[in-house]
């Protein structure tokens, strides 16, 4: 998979070269390109924004260095299967479900707005090169989209096959099934008067299996129970 992102502030992004994506990085299971949209810029301030039409407060991103940007990553007629992804608070949710789909595919480009926002006919002209997705991280605002983008880069780039040393780590997570994750637990067996249910020592695996399924369902219903069907919720 070749990831990548477009940013007027490129050093958020050198925490890529650290953990699972930094040697996913190293040991070729991914390609990530981190570019500054100031480099298509052509005036001697570099600038990328301007006031908007209609008036409001703040600035929006102008539509030329994100065009040119586009241009040179997204040739016309090439990478027609690519996704480019522009994060924002208007844009469809972010599920895991979202960055299983995304895990699969070959190339996928980050565009982080800031700001208000980038000009709307940028994701316009994008989807004349590429599918557009629009992805919000959550119901809140950030300063612009790097932040968003790592969270998604992180979520995605763990499910490209050999990214995580052992896959079955990836089953029983939360949301891989609709639930959220039951509580995990290591030694030592009882820490500060705390102590290991008994169920998980007791090596009857069929038993341990229905305790963290009851568990996932009590834990989901407490924190999430949106995430619930109706049949479920009401047990």
């Amino acid at each position: 998979m070749r990831i990548d992102i477009v940013t007027i502030f490129p050093d958020f992004f050198g925490v890529l070269d650290v953990s699972l994506l930094g040697r996913a990085r190293r040991e070729r299971l991914l390609e990530l390109g981190v570019h500054d949209l100031r480099d298509w810029t052509h005036d001697r301030h570099r600038t990328v924004d301007d006031t908007p039409y209609g008036g409001g407060a703040g600035m929006v991103m102008r539509p030329e260095p994100w065009g040119e940007a586009l241009d040179a990553l997204l040739p016309e007629g090439e990478d027609a299967d690519a996704v480019v992804v522009f994060p924002t608070p208007a844009g469809v949710p972010f599920t895991q479900a979202l960055a299983r789909e995304l895990a699969s595919e070959r190339r996928i480009v980050f565009a982080c707005g800031r700001y208000e926002g980038i000009d709307a006919r940028v994701a316009e002209h994008a989807a004349t090169r590429a599918r557009v997705l629009e992805v919000s991280l959550g119901d809140y605002v950030l300063n612009g989209g790097e932040v968003a983008a790592m969270a998604m880069i992180e979520a995605i780039g763990r499910l490209v096959p050999g990214v995580v040393g052992n896959p079955e780590s990836l089953v029983e997570e939360s949301h891989e099934a609709g639930l959220l994750e039951h509580p995990s637990y290591t030694k030592p067996q009882v820490w500060r008067g705390h102590e290991v249910p008994e169920v998980l020592r007791s090596g009857n695996h069929a038993a341990i299996a229905a305790w963290r399924h009851e568990q996932a369902l009590e834990r989901t219903r407490r924190v999430r129970p949106d995430l619930l069907p109706p049949e479920v919720e009401t047990r």
